[in-house]
């Protein structure tokens, strides 16, 4: 009997895994983004709960190769998306569905990707499994909040790893957060149309701006949903169903109604502009004065996050990343144009 080649498995097992991962990467969202504090690695978070970590500072060097490109380290680090990230000085932060893991930056890097810790808000029943669609980091109050699916939003205190209040107003899922940094307020946005303000000292909703219930921002063919939000002072700017619309805060008056079909999916201040990107695949730059300035075309087809790099530690890493709906992520290193992509 004529014996197999001790080589016929291994490559049909490798050509099989090819074809697998060509077909992931096919498939690929990526639905969030972080930068870590030193600023020169990036963290993506996909659909299929990998998280893979590049390098900044090698992709943007003078010697860059192609294999610069790629992440550094991929790890699983959820079963399902990951839809949230930010970082603190020391850790990476990730959420998915139903509960929120910490990793260490300096044990990632050294491709020693082990959970520092993982923590799950108190769900009105056990059966819930509700996917954390956003976090934020509240400095000043040491503390985290996510929002989602349960249409609360849970903060937690990042010593002690406890949540300490859940604030209750909206009545469907939160789809984005923000923080006003002048005061201890934040912002929520979701799938019931209201932006809504919430003082976090007292826990109380203080305000509460129904978008698609004014005429000049409404556009009931897509939704009344909120999609994204930003906010600068007493300013905020939010789009999603309704129309991408700068508004007033103290006075609870849209100032700008920006021209732009697509509903919009991230949104912020830069500098004197605002930032935008949705459906279609440019980042599109706009003054507040409602006129577009450039739209500058990415690789995607969609975008679901903006991340601007502005970590005083690294300047020469200085860059926007925007990635969605493929496998990669485009690097502008000046607003003007996309300088490359890193690619799963």
């Amino acid at each position: 009997m004529e014996r197999a080649s001790p080589l016929a498995v291994p490559l049909g097992q490798v050509s099989r895994t090819e074809v697998f991962q060509t077909l992931q990467r096919l498939h690929m969202t990526i639905f969030s983004q972080s930068v870590s504090p030193c600023g020169k690695f990036l963290a993506a978070g996909n659909n299929y709960g990998q998280i893979a970590i590049f390098s900044l500072s090698a992709a943007l060097s003078s010697e860059a190769k192609e294999e610069s490109k790629k992440p550094v380290v991929t790890f699983q680090a959820h079963d399902g998306p990951v839809y949230s990230m930010v970082s603190t000085d020391r850790q990476l932060l990730s959420a998915g569905d139903g509960e929120v893991k910490a990793w260490l930056w300096a044990e990632i890097l050294k491709k020693g990707c082990k959970e520092l810790w993982r923590r799950q808000p108190p769900y009105r029943t056990s059966l819930e499994v509700p996917e954390i669609n956003a976090l934020l980091l509240a400095p000043k109050e040491n503390s985290l909040i996510l929002a989602g699916g349960d249409c609360q939003l849970h903060t937690m205190d990042l010593e002690t790893g406890t949540f300490t209040r859940a604030l209750r107003g909206h009545t469907d899922y939160i789809h984005c957060l923000a923080l006003r940094e002048r005061s201890p307020e934040v912002l929520s946005g979701g799938e019931d149309g209201a932006v809504r303000l919430w003082d976090l000292r007292t826990a109380k909703e203080v305000q509460t701006i129904e978008v698609y219930k004014h005429e000049e921002c409404a556009r009931p063919h897509n939704g009344r949903w909120i999609g994204c939000l930003a906010t600068d002072s007493d300013w905020m700017v939010c789009g999603g169903g309704p129309a991408l619309t700068l508004w007033h805060l103290r006075s609870s008056t849209p100032t700008t109604i920006f021209p732009m079909r697509a509903p919009q999916k991230h949104v912020t201040f830069y500098q004197d502009l605002i930032l935008s990107a949705g459906q279609g695949r440019c980042v599109n730059q706009w003054q507040l004065s409602g006129e577009l300035k450039a739209q500058v075309p990415g690789s995607s087809p969609g975008l679901l996050s903006l991340s601007l790099n502005q970590q005083p530690a690294a300047p020469e890493c200085k860059v926007l990343t925007a990635a969605g709906n493929s496998c990669r992520v485009d690097v502008f290193t000046n607003l003007g144009y996309r300088a490359f992509s890193l690619s799963f």
